[in-house]
């Protein structure tokens, strides 16, 4: 894609607003902690403390918005601790000295390593130099300093407070991510009616499973809706696929066939139930035609062999997730543990100082520029005669990010959202002529709004904040003439040196295609042979095949992100065609696939042991590794070990025909991965475009 192809389509991204579902309750709540905070700082200590104040009970409240599946009251703490320790430190070392520009360099050094932990340690970590840029001006000495800071600490604890106080949902972010896992699987169940072998985005499960880890002490006190659905869950997907697929299951049409859409139909409204019953905390209240589809006795008279067996296992795992669902069942499995905040820290320490090491990444390239950035805006500011200097390097931190479409298209929301703000905010200001309460009243308007409709875009959050920013310095005194004027034309050079810097110190998804490509093959043969090596020992331990198909969807998931990043990009497929790449990503998702049918039809324990399905497990192992290192080093695999292990299984009886034929599926999606990377045009390379065949 070509440089003016990518900034129009960021462009068009950044000011969209989308249709999400609002939270007005959750926002009224942010926005109450906030009242409270300007309203009690204003009568005690005065208009500069209230300024401090808010910007820690706003900081908090955004934090606790964020997608995390920590208590929302840790979230406000740690947001509002870090804020008061940032503007403390700044304020110590001067905000006009040489070394408040190396805290600058260094503190958002670190902020940018903080997305190797996650995005909402990142986002808070972002937020927390932005606004240390605006505090730190406001003390006049060393004790009004830590008053300030300790004022900052002070508004994250009353946001807290009021979580704990005035509970909306509890558990709802987990309940949600649960339903609509199940929801997600009835809209697969219904589509396979009609597309045997529709495709299904785990990343709903995956969200469910982050969702579910708790802390001992929370899974304690989690709702009983909440225990084993997740388990249950997952084991269905593989069996609904199963029962859909005419490779493994029933012809496309016939008798057996309609009963599996009635089968797959009645799947779908019970996971549909289930999905209300968790969502909303009722009674599960299932449609009686489903549930007098599930248990006619027919079943048995129509299907038989692997398709019967897997509806057999769908009617129980339905059963189990009702039961779950009701709070009256369980699988008694051990709960997901997740260390708690300050076990996390030295995890985090970890996990920042190995991307220290890695220079090619992108979050270690991410925290180069922010920091490069927001030094070279500070001082660029400086040297402008505009005051207000900070609001420059405060908009580059606010909208970089790692990679270059969010950077791009947040730059150009935040200057459009900040024009129509303060564009609002000074129509209002010149018509009501505000005083000091009623421009906290104003400020508190806009944050309510804000939090309202943050989750709606970021142009209408910029709006928002420009709106509330130019109240809250009202609020302390400034003049609207001191505020405007600079803020418009700062942001534009902040945003305008985020994407500079990015265009010069980029981190490209692109070339690294072929390395997520690989990834996913490797982790896809692993879950494969993991599964074929079950058939061979049907009473070794499942763990092997739960940790392979885990690692599967995690690369699955890396690559996705890097092909939609990379899609956006003004960079060309060095040797991987876009044809080429989606071409092989549909033969390694068939992979995948076919090894989650198989998955649905593994024996029990004493079932009869298959001996050459242990040959062929290490063979797909194998040549699923070299075929990885053959991916990254611009060459195609090559799968006659493969072949060879399948052949020489031809001469052996085999108990059940699921695996034997699987294990064909999986050479031809092998091959398919071939052809792919030997497509003509455009070549991979004029050396390494013949497959390696013998």
């Amino acid at each position: 894609m070509s440089w003016l192809r990518s900034l129009k389509h960021t462009a068009r991204s950044g000011l969209t607003v989308e249709r999400r579902r609002l939270e007005p309750a959750v926002a009224l709540r942010g926005a109450a902690g906030l009242a409270l905070v300007v309203g009690a700082s204003l009568t005690l200590l005065g208009p500069t403390a209230a300024v401090s104040s808010a910007f820690g009970a706003y900081q908090a409240a955004i934090a606790t918005f964020q997608r995390s599946w920590r208590p929302r009251p840790v979230l406000a703490l740690a947001s509002g601790a870090s804020l008061a320790v940032s503007t403390f430190l700044g304020y110590l070392v001067g905000a006009h000295s040489p070394f408040f520009l190396l805290l600058l360099a260094a503190w958002t050094f670190a902020s940018g390593l903080a997305w190797a932990v996650g995005p909402t340690a990142g986002i808070i970590a972002s937020s927390n130099v932005a606004i240390m840029l605006v505090t730190v001006t406001l003390p006049t000495d060393l004790a009004a300093a830590a008053g300030h800071a300790a004022m900052i600490a002070v508004g994250g604890i009353v946001q807290a407070a009021l979580i704990v106080l005035v509970p909306v949902r509890r558990w709802g972010a987990q309940r949600d991510a649960l339903a609509d896992a199940l929801a997600a699987e009835a809209d697969y169940a219904r589509r396979l009616r009609h597309d045997p072998r529709a495709p299904f985005d785990p990343e709903p499960l995956m969200t469910a499973r982050l969702a579910a880890a708790v802390t001992p002490r929370e899974a304690r006190r989690r709702p009983a809706q909440l225990h084993g659905t997740r388990g249950v869950a997952e084991r269905i997907r593989p069996v609904l696929a199963s029962l859909a697929d005419p490779a493994l299951g029933v012809p496309d049409e016939g008798p057996e066939r309609d009963r599996v859409r009635e089968l797959l139909g009645a799947a779908a409204s019970v996971l549909d139930a289930a999905a209300r019953a968790i969502r909303h905390g009722v009674a599960v209240d299932i449609p009686a035609p489903a549930e007098a589809a599930l248990r006619t006795p027919d079943t048995g008279a129509i299907l038989s062999g692997p398709a019967y067996r897997a509806a057999t296992r769908l009617t129980a795992l339905l059963k189990d997730v009702v039961e779950t669902a009701a709070g009256t069942g369980g699988d008694g499995a051990e709960p997901l543990l997740r260390p708690t905040l300050p076990r996390l820290v030295p995890l985090a320490l970890r996990t920042m100082r190995t991307e220290c090491g890695r220079r090619d990444s992108p979050v270690f390239r991410h925290a180069v520029r922010v920091s490069a950035v927001a030094a070279a805006g500070y001082l660029l500011a400086k040297t402008l005669p505009l005051g207000h200097g900070y609001w420059a390097p405060m908009a580059s931190v606010m909208v970089m990010r790692p990679d270059f479409s969010q950077t791009y298209s947040r730059a150009v929301a935040r200057f459009g959202g900040t024009l129509v703000g303060v564009a609002l905010a000074t129509g209002i200001v010149r018509l009501t002529h505000p005083g000091t309460a009623l421009s906290a009243a104003l400020a508190v308007l806009c944050a309510f709004l804000m939090y309202l409709l943050m989750r709606t875009g970021y142009a209408a959050a910029s709006a928002c904040v420009s709106a509330y920013v130019v109240f809250l310095l009202g609020m302390g005194g400034l003049r609207w003439t001191q505020t405007v004027p600079d803020r418009v034309l700062l942001t534009l050079l902040g945003g305008l040196l985020a994407m500079v810097s990015y265009a010069l110190y980029p981190a490209w998804e692109t070339p690294r295609l072929r390395t997520r490509l690989a990834d996913w093959l490797a982790a896809c043969g692993r879950y494969a042979a993991a599964v074929v090596t079950r058939y061979a020992d049907p009473a070794a331990p499942a763990d092997e095949v739960r940790r392979a198909l885990l690692a599967t969807r995690a690369a699955r998931l890396a690559w996705q992100e890097a092909h939609d990043r990379a899609t956006h990009e003004p960079v060309r497929h060095r040797g991987l065609s876009r044809a080429a790449a989606d071409e092989a990503a549909h033969a390694v998702s068939q992979l995948g696939r076919i090894a989650m049918l198989m998955e649905a039809h593994v024996p029990e324990r004493g079932a009869t042991p298959v001996p050459a399905a242990a040959a062929y497990a290490g063979a797909l192992r194998r040549a699923t590794e070299r075929g990885a290192k053959a991916v990254r080093e611009r060459r195609v695999p090559d799968w006659a070990e493969v072949e060879q292990a399948l052949a020489e299984w031809d001469g052996e009886g085999v108990p059940d025909r699921v695996v034997r034929k699987g294990a064909g599926l999986l050479l031809r999606s092998l091959d398919d991965f071939s052809e792919a990377l030997t497509a003509p045009a455009p070549p991979m390379s004029v050396k390494d475009t013949a497959p390696e065949r013998p």
